[in-house]
């Protein structure tokens, strides 16, 4: 885990995303974002692609190559399906964060938590709302990472979704190695205790190279 010091009122960007909700923003090369889980305990699901060319999208599968492992931390680089470094990860003051996991969706409500959970809100919905403002639909989403989510492998190989780890104020923090569009979805699940039972509010803040 890594702590970088930087001052709020220098930032270009400073937004806070409600809670359950979508956001995106294009974030050019060699500027830095932070992301604030303000309460705790609160799975922020990230993904990225290519601003210039958004066929050009985040790989799980490489970024977990290429570091020798499923979760990323300070010092990770995230890289594309082309195999091109989008983004390094700068500062983690958590630890731990799951790319395997993927993004709660009304299909994994029903099978995981019964019929009646089909049409509750989910971060699939949330990641399709966000791209068909950037012209893209369903058919681009791919595995993210779900920063601040608690997700051990079990003996058995199996994964588990368990509760956070993260404390009021612990961040992450990602400088772009490319221009790239940043999507995120507010986890709104409710029916397990990636956010506690309770979805709370993130920050994101922007600073320049």
């Amino acid at each position: 885990m890594q702590n970088i010091e930087r001052d709020p009122a220098e930032a270009i960007y400073d937004f806070t995303v409600p809670a359950t909700r979508p956001w995106s923003y294009m974030l050019p090369k060699g500027q830095v974002l932070r992301i604030v889980d303000l309460e705790g305990q609160q799975a922020v699901d990230t993904l990225f692609y290519n601003a210039h060319d958004t066929e050009e999208r985040y790989s799980a599968q490489d970024t977990a190559r290429m570091q020798g492992s499923p979760y990323v931390t300070a010092g990770t680089g995230i890289y594309s399906s082309e195999g091109n470094l989008m983004a390094t990860m700068l500062a983690d003051t958590a630890g731990g964060h799951d790319t395997s996991a993927g993004a709660c969706s009304a299909e994994s409500n029903t099978v995981r938590f019964g019929h009646d959970k089909k049409y509750m809100h989910s971060c699939r919905d949330n990641f399709v709302m966000e791209l068909s403002r950037h012209g893209m639909t369903k058919r681009d989403l791919v595995s993210n990472i779900n920063f601040f989510m608690n997700v051990p492998v079990e003996p058995d190989g199996t994964l588990a979704i368990v509760d956070g780890v993260s404390k009021p104020g612990d961040y992450v923090e990602l400088r772009a190695e490319m221009d790239i569009l940043v999507f995120i979805s507010n986890c709104p699940q409710v029916n397990n205790p990636c956010n506690g039972f309770n979805p709370t509010p993130v920050r994101t803040l922007v600073w320049k190279a």
